[in-house]
Protein backbone atom coordinates (compact mmCIF):
# COMPACT_ATOMS: atom_id res chain seq x y z
CA UNK A 1 0.00 0.00 0.00
CA UNK A 2 1.29 3.27 -0.97
CA UNK A 3 1.81 6.25 1.08
CA UNK A 4 -0.40 8.95 -1.33
CA UNK A 5 -3.63 6.87 -0.65
CA UNK A 6 -6.11 9.26 1.14
CA UNK A 7 -6.76 8.84 4.52
CA UNK A 8 -10.23 8.79 4.01
CA UNK A 9 -10.04 6.28 1.22
CA UNK A 10 -7.96 4.35 3.67
CA UNK A 11 -10.67 5.10 6.48
CA UNK A 12 -13.28 3.39 4.01
CA UNK A 13 -11.24 -0.01 3.52
CA UNK A 14 -10.19 -0.15 7.32
CA UNK A 15 -14.08 -0.15 7.83
CA UNK A 16 -14.37 -2.88 5.86
CA UNK A 17 -11.55 -5.01 7.45
CA UNK A 18 -8.86 -3.55 5.52
CA UNK A 19 -5.94 -4.69 8.46
CA UNK A 20 -3.17 -3.01 6.22
CA UNK A 21 -4.97 0.35 5.52
CA UNK A 22 -6.49 0.51 9.82
CA UNK A 23 -2.45 0.13 10.20
CA UNK A 24 -1.07 2.41 8.29
CA UNK A 25 -3.79 5.34 9.21
CA UNK A 26 -2.74 4.35 12.93
CA UNK A 27 1.08 4.94 11.81
CA UNK A 28 0.25 8.12 9.87
CA UNK A 29 -2.09 9.68 12.64
CA UNK A 30 -0.92 7.77 16.55
CA UNK A 31 1.59 11.32 17.16
CA UNK A 32 -1.11 13.40 16.59
CA UNK A 33 -3.55 11.89 18.75
CA UNK A 34 -0.68 11.23 21.39
CA UNK A 35 -0.29 15.28 21.20
CA UNK A 36 -3.97 15.91 21.69
CA UNK A 37 -4.38 13.22 24.22
CA UNK A 38 -1.40 15.11 26.30
CA UNK A 39 -2.39 18.94 25.83
CA UNK A 40 -5.57 17.80 27.16
CA UNK A 41 -4.34 15.92 29.67
CA UNK A 42 -1.16 17.94 30.54
CA UNK A 43 0.64 14.11 31.78
CA UNK A 44 2.46 12.27 29.67
CA UNK A 45 1.23 8.85 31.63
CA UNK A 46 -2.54 9.88 31.07
CA UNK A 47 -1.75 11.16 27.43
CA UNK A 48 -0.20 7.34 27.02
CA UNK A 49 -3.03 5.49 28.19
CA UNK A 50 -5.70 7.94 26.37
CA UNK A 51 -3.90 7.53 23.10
CA UNK A 52 -3.73 3.49 23.46
CA UNK A 53 -7.27 3.87 24.42
CA UNK A 54 -8.61 5.60 21.74
CA UNK A 55 -6.35 3.70 18.76
CA UNK A 56 -7.91 0.54 20.34
CA UNK A 57 -11.76 1.85 20.49
CA UNK A 58 -10.76 2.85 16.62
CA UNK A 59 -11.03 -0.41 15.37
CA UNK A 60 -14.42 -0.36 16.27
CA UNK A 61 -15.52 3.04 15.39
CA UNK A 62 -14.18 3.42 12.22
CA UNK A 63 -17.27 1.81 11.28
CA UNK A 64 -18.92 5.10 12.12
CA UNK A 65 -16.62 7.35 9.94
CA UNK A 66 -18.96 8.76 7.11
CA UNK A 67 -16.38 10.39 4.88
CA UNK A 68 -18.60 14.04 5.14
CA UNK A 69 -15.66 15.20 7.03
CA UNK A 70 -11.51 15.02 6.92
CA UNK A 71 -10.74 11.58 8.75
CA UNK A 72 -8.26 13.99 10.80
CA UNK A 73 -11.44 16.38 11.61
CA UNK A 74 -13.19 13.50 12.52
CA UNK A 75 -10.25 11.80 14.10
CA UNK A 76 -9.89 14.88 16.21
CA UNK A 77 -13.75 14.68 17.71
CA UNK A 78 -12.57 10.83 19.16
CA UNK A 79 -10.05 11.93 20.94
CA UNK A 80 -11.99 14.98 22.52
CA UNK A 81 -14.34 12.45 23.36
CA UNK A 82 -11.95 10.78 24.68
CA UNK A 83 -10.61 13.08 26.65
CA UNK A 84 -13.99 14.21 27.87
CA UNK A 85 -14.77 10.91 29.36
CA UNK A 86 -11.34 10.74 31.08
CA UNK A 87 -11.55 14.32 32.31
CA UNK A 88 -14.99 13.69 33.37
CA UNK A 89 -13.30 10.50 35.40
CA UNK A 90 -10.13 12.49 37.01
CA UNK A 91 -12.45 14.77 38.58
CA UNK A 92 -13.70 12.58 40.79
CA UNK A 93 -9.79 12.59 41.88
CA UNK A 94 -8.59 14.86 44.70
CA UNK A 95 -7.32 18.52 42.12
CA UNK A 96 -5.28 19.48 45.12
CA UNK A 97 -3.45 16.09 45.52
CA UNK A 98 -2.62 15.94 41.44
CA UNK A 99 -1.73 19.84 41.21
CA UNK A 100 0.90 19.20 44.21
CA UNK A 101 2.47 16.11 42.66
CA UNK A 102 2.74 17.90 39.30
CA UNK A 103 4.12 20.99 40.64
CA UNK A 104 6.44 19.02 42.46
CA UNK A 105 7.65 16.93 39.66
CA UNK A 106 7.78 19.94 36.87
CA UNK A 107 9.87 21.96 39.48
CA UNK A 108 12.78 19.15 39.37
CA UNK A 109 13.17 19.93 35.62
CA UNK A 110 15.55 22.04 34.20
CA UNK A 111 12.66 24.45 32.81
CA UNK A 112 11.23 25.40 36.65
CA UNK A 113 9.84 28.60 35.49
CA UNK A 114 8.12 28.11 32.41
CA UNK A 115 6.85 24.59 33.40
CA UNK A 116 5.15 26.78 36.28
CA UNK A 117 3.47 28.99 33.42
CA UNK A 118 2.53 26.10 32.11
CA UNK A 119 0.86 24.35 35.26
CA UNK A 120 -0.81 28.21 35.99
CA UNK A 121 -2.31 27.61 32.38
CA UNK A 122 -3.22 24.22 32.89
CA UNK A 123 -5.15 24.98 35.79
CA UNK A 124 -6.69 28.45 34.56
CA UNK A 125 -8.17 26.00 31.94
CA UNK A 126 -9.43 23.54 34.05
CA UNK A 127 -10.77 26.23 36.24
CA UNK A 128 -12.84 27.75 32.75
CA UNK A 129 -13.35 24.24 32.08
CA UNK A 130 -15.43 22.91 29.37
CA UNK A 131 -16.08 24.93 25.63
CA UNK A 132 -13.52 27.06 26.27
CA UNK A 133 -10.79 24.52 27.31
CA UNK A 134 -11.62 22.73 24.66
CA UNK A 135 -11.25 25.54 21.95
CA UNK A 136 -7.87 26.53 23.62
CA UNK A 137 -6.21 23.38 23.14
CA UNK A 138 -7.52 23.51 19.28
CA UNK A 139 -6.74 26.85 18.96
CA UNK A 140 -3.74 27.56 20.88
CA UNK A 141 -1.75 24.13 21.88
CA UNK A 142 -2.39 22.81 18.52
CA UNK A 143 -2.39 25.74 16.19
CA UNK A 144 -5.88 25.46 14.14
CA UNK A 145 -7.77 28.03 12.54
CA UNK A 146 -10.88 29.19 14.20
CA UNK A 147 -12.30 27.23 10.95
CA UNK A 148 -10.77 24.10 11.84
CA UNK A 149 -11.67 24.40 15.48
CA UNK A 150 -14.98 25.32 14.52
CA UNK A 151 -15.53 21.96 12.09
CA UNK A 152 -13.70 19.76 14.73
CA UNK A 153 -16.24 21.00 17.74
CA UNK A 154 -19.10 21.00 14.98
CA UNK A 155 -19.74 24.57 15.95
CA UNK A 156 -19.73 28.33 13.81
CA UNK A 157 -16.21 29.95 13.91
CA UNK A 158 -17.51 32.71 15.20
CA UNK A 159 -18.62 31.01 18.49
CA UNK A 160 -14.88 29.60 18.51
CA UNK A 161 -13.73 33.38 18.05
CA UNK A 162 -16.47 34.35 20.60
CA UNK A 163 -15.33 31.43 23.04
CA UNK A 164 -11.42 32.46 22.84
CA UNK A 165 -12.25 36.32 23.45
CA UNK A 166 -13.99 35.08 26.32
CA UNK A 167 -10.95 33.11 27.39
CA UNK A 168 -8.54 36.01 27.38
CA UNK A 169 -11.15 38.11 29.16
CA UNK A 170 -11.43 34.86 32.05
CA UNK A 171 -7.24 34.72 31.72
CA UNK A 172 -6.61 37.80 32.00
CA UNK A 173 -8.89 38.60 35.56
CA UNK A 174 -7.39 35.34 36.43
CA UNK A 175 -3.89 36.74 36.08
CA UNK A 176 -4.84 39.88 37.98
CA UNK A 177 -6.10 38.42 40.81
Amino acid sequence: MDMVTDDNQLAARAAKGDAAAFRLLLERHYDSVYRIAFRFSGQRADAEDLAQDVCASLARKIRSFRGDAKFSTWLYRVVMNAARDAHRKRMTVDKATKTYGEVAELERGEQAASNRDLIWLYEMLDEVGGELKETAVLVLAEGLSHAEAAAILEIKESTVSWRMHELRKHLKQMAST
